[in-house]
């Protein structure tokens, strides 16, 4: 019975580590459209909400990496924690539900949904918003 117990307590235990996750893959066309979102710009400190009027232009760039421009001067850059699973494909969609604010913050959680069969297929957190914005000369 001792050993029963000893290997249910060592199955349960190696399925919580962590194995080897690859980083997001991320395109050559999107890898582009990423440094050219940047280009000319510096990062400042980085805010744990965006104002809903700043998050109407989203770009996904990976599953991880989403961008939001806020005219020719400003991007804001997010990593989401834990990813987003099929975010990068083109028949998903990015859900977030905000309480108490109109604001996009860190920890929220957002879902991406299969648009072609409305059905969710994963879910994961916003990080902080890190602004990138070009100097003034």
């Amino acid at each position: 019975m001792r050993v029963i117990s000893v290997l249910i307590a060592g199955s349960v235990l190696a399925s919580c580590t962590a194995g080897y996750e690859p980083g997001p893959t991320r395109t050559a066309a999107k890898q582009r459209e990423y440094q050219q979102l940047l280009l000319g710009k510096v990062p400042q400190q980085p805010v744990s909400c965006l104002p809903h009027y700043r998050s109407g232009d989203m770009r996904t760039i990976d599953e991880q990496t989403i961008l939001f421009r806020d005219g020719s001067n400003r991007v804001y850059v997010t990593h989401m924690q834990g990813g987003c699973s099929g975010l990068g494909r083109g028949s998903t969609a990015l859900v977030t539900h905000q309480f108490g604010s109109a604001d996009l913050c860190r920890g929220d959680i957002a879902q991406v949904v299969d648009t072609l069969n409305r059905f969710p297929v994963g879910s994961c957190v916003w990080g902080d918003f890190v602004p990138y914005v070009r100097p003034r000369t």
